[in-house]
């Protein structure tokens, strides 16, 4: 039952720190493109793919399940904004505006992909 516990708190972290940021990016950047959202979704490849990198049973760190679970599933999950970028890009469909919505849906997998490959390579094969 402790699990539970501190999946929700990572998630509860994890959806703060997605909150927090994607606002940053869209007030900096403005709302044109979703561009908050695709960097959201970059960084949490890049840290859940860095973590399992690092955090394998295989790989250079010993941590502990409950620990794991707690980023990859928690903060991790809390902080991914996958949900976001189906309805952003279904909005943008909606409003006919199928560049945007192609560039964002090919940005986010291409890019994602990208950075959990990068976050992971660092403790693979060594």
């Amino acid at each position: 039952m402790l699990n539970y516990f501190w999946i929700m708190v990572g998630g509860a972290l994890g959806t703060g720190a997605r909150y927090w940021l994607s606002g940053f990016v869209a007030s900096r950047g403005g709302e044109f493109f979703p561009l908050g959202t695709l960097v959201v979704n970059i960084t949490g490849s890049f840290a859940i793919g860095f973590f399992s990198g690092m955090a394998d049973p295989a790989g250079r760190l010993l941590i502990g399940p409950r620990f794991r679970e707690f980023f990859m599933i928690g903060l991790c999950g809390g902080y991914t904004t996958f949900s976001s970028f189906s309805l952003q890009t279904l909005e943008l469909v909606h409003d006919g505006d199928w560049l945007k919505a192609g560039a964002n849906v090919m940005l986010s997998v291409v890019c994602c992909l990208v950075a959990v490959w990068l976050g992971a390579i660092s403790f693979i094969s060594r």
